[in-house]
């Protein structure tokens, strides 16, 4: 026989992932799905949580890695049963919007920028730099489709369509995800895969997220006020807890702020 006595009934659980930076490959990147596939996993396993909350504030990055972390959130979320919320911060762009999009409602702040649901490639040419000081640049390959965009050559207009189509393809692929995630909800506005970014209640007329609301508060509105929440993130290097910074770091961060800088952020 089993007893049902209320003071025993163990108060709810919602394990709080946050996501937070540029997304890519490399051991140094704040995300990327090799690095942070052992934490997804302690989230959804360790305790067997009511839900799981992700904080989100990213500008984007890479597709792939993007479309890993995400589909490793939708594979966990569908076998242990347990529902995921997303939660904006400052922003959830490109990939960051990609890795929101993998939970079953979205949530942001008024101030919150979502969208951005496009894809870029971006570079420099120094064709021009080398020849004034008579570097000649040097290449051969066994076929004609080998070197395409090499910055220190002039741009050639079929690498440049070539590029484009590939760009296309990419944003069928996004598109078709924000489609089948957020399925009716969607507006039908023509700008919604143009790549423009829009504030929380835009967003939220547009369907891109489910409300305006904050984590705690809306957490605790979900599974109540005696609802535990049990904080998941990447653990920092010990250099990194002390400050210090190899080359390889500040040229990140110098990256992920003209990442966030072209959000006015």
């Amino acid at each position: 026989m089993s007893l049902n006595l209320p003071f025993l009934k163990s108060r709810p659980r919602v394990a709080v992932l946050r996501l937070q930076g540029m997304i890519a490959s490399g051991p140094r990147a704040p995300l990327n799905d090799a690095a942070l596939a052992p934490v997804i996993e302690r989230a959804f396993r360790k305790g067997k949580p009511a839900a799981v909350a992700l904080i989100i504030n990213s500008p984007g990055g890479s597709p792939v890695q993007s479309a890993l972390i995400a589909d490793r959130i939708r594979r966990l979320s569908q076998e242990k049963k347990v529902p995921v919320h997303a939660f904006v911060e400052d922003v959830a762009a490109s990939g960051g919007y990609w890795l929101a999009a993998a939970a079953d409602d979205i949530y942001a702040d008024p101030a919150s920028i979502v969208g951005s649901i496009g894809v870029i490639s971006s570079g420099f040419g120094a064709h021009d730099f080398i020849s004034r000081h008579g570097i000649e640049r040097r290449v051969y390959t066994s076929v004609k489709s080998k070197s395409m965009l090499d910055p220190f050559q002039p741009e050639k207009p079929e690498d440049v369509e070539r590029l484009k189509e590939i760009l296309g393809d990419m944003h069928g692929v996004f598109e078709g995800y924000v489609r089948d995630r957020r399925g009716d909800k969607l507006s039908d506005d023509p700008d919604l895969f143009s790549g423009r970014v829009w504030m929380g209640q835009k967003a939220q007329e547009l369907g891109l997220i489910d409300g305006l609301g904050r984590a705690e508060p809306k957490l605790k509105e979900l599974y109540g006020d005696k609802v535990r929440f049990v904080r998941y993130g990447r653990r920092r290097g010990l250099l990194q807890r002390f400050g210090a910074s190899l080359l390889g770091d500040a040229v990140g961060v110098i990256e992920e702020r003209a990442a966030y800088a072209r959000f006015g952020l």
